[in-house]
């Protein structure tokens, strides 16, 4: 049976696995051309199903922080990641990404206090060093304006993940989740209309297909479960979970697709996951030791290892 920890993480790791299937479900199944299109319809229903579910509104301060929350995590980050997701191979546009864990590493160090080793440092280095090797074996050209959205969705969503660490999180993940979808799903609407416009001849079934899986599956329960994660895990830690993204992104490709897979980007995929171990190992293991000092010195157990000491 796995401990706390260990399932705490399990299951926050299942929510960068599950957008690591979304360029592969945007190239084979959503209409070409709409990344705003396709944020709107992945974000809006989401939130909305949520909410329905929930019942729960933001009080006071948490109006203005749910807005600013869903801009920086869904409205912005969803726009950029489609532009990406269409402008860029599937495992590619997934790896550009993964310079996210060192930008959440430096913004944690100055916002949350959380120490910047050079333990942190080298294993982001080194999952920056596995997605060099994942790109540099693609045989597509790079676009410059693809490669720009998707290190502009990561800087937005490693903001967005310090930010909720910083102001924790009001109600339940179900919630606080409905919240952010629904206000980023707005930001984006006007300009969808502006710029897109509505598709004149509607969706077809696969497109229809497409958006049902990202909306239940990719968002509504992969958030849900992130932001959970967010809660229970410290930010440095839970950032590096989204190195799977890429990962599964490239299997999928592989394995759906058909794509070559090289030893150089099956070096890369390796580099990638030895560094998301190292620092969960990391903080597993200075988790463990916090925790026996403190039952030393109360005479009662703490909460378990990774788990944070105020999601008690």
């Amino acid at each position: 049976m796995l401990s706390k920890p260990v399932a705490v993480i399990a299951i926050t790791a299942l929510a960068p696995a599950v957008w690591g299937t979304t360029y592969i479900v945007t190239s084979e199944l959503l209409p070409d051309g709409r990344p705003l299109l396709s944020a709107v319809l992945r974000a809006l229903p989401a939130g909305l199903l949520l909410l329905a579910l929930t019942r729960r509104l933001p009080k006071g301060g948490w109006w203005w922080k749910a807005f600013v929350l869903g801009i920086l995590n869904i409205g912005a980050f969803f726009a950029l990641l489609f532009v990406a997701a269409y402008l860029l191979p599937g495992g590619l546009a997934a790896t550009v990404g993964a310079i996210q864990p060192l930008i959440v590493a430096l913004l944690a160090s100055r916002m949350l206090g959380e120490r910047l080793t050079g333990g942190i440092l080298g294993a982001g280095a080194a999952g920056v060093a596995g997605v060099a090797l994942l790109v540099l074996q693609s045989q597509s050209r790079l676009d410059p304006v693809g490669v720009l959205a998707a290190l502009g969705g990561a800087g937005s969503m490693a903001l967005g993940i310090v930010l909720s660490k910083k102001w924790g999180q009001p109600e339940a993940p179900l919630a606080v989740t409905s919240w952010q979808l629904i206000s980023g799903g707005i930001v984006l609407v006007p300009p969808l209309l502006l710029m897109e416009g509505l598709p004149p001849s509607g969706l077809s079934p696969e497109s229809t297909a497409g958006f049902a899986y990202l909306t239940l599956i990719g968002t509504a329960f992969a958030y849900t479960v992130w932001y959970r994660g967010i809660q229970l895990l410290p930010a440095g830690s839970i950032s590096f979970l989204s190195l799977l993204s890429p990962v599964v992104a490239v299997l999928a490709g592989w394995i759906v697709l058909g794509q070559s897979l090289s030893a150089g980007q099956a070096l890369g995929g390796t580099v990638v996951l030895a560094s998301l171990s190292f620092v969960l190992l990391r903080n597993h293991t200075k988790s463990t030791r916090i925790r026996i000092r403190q039952t030393r010195a109360t005479g009662s157990p703490s909460p378990g290892p990774g788990v944070c000491p105020e999601a008690r």
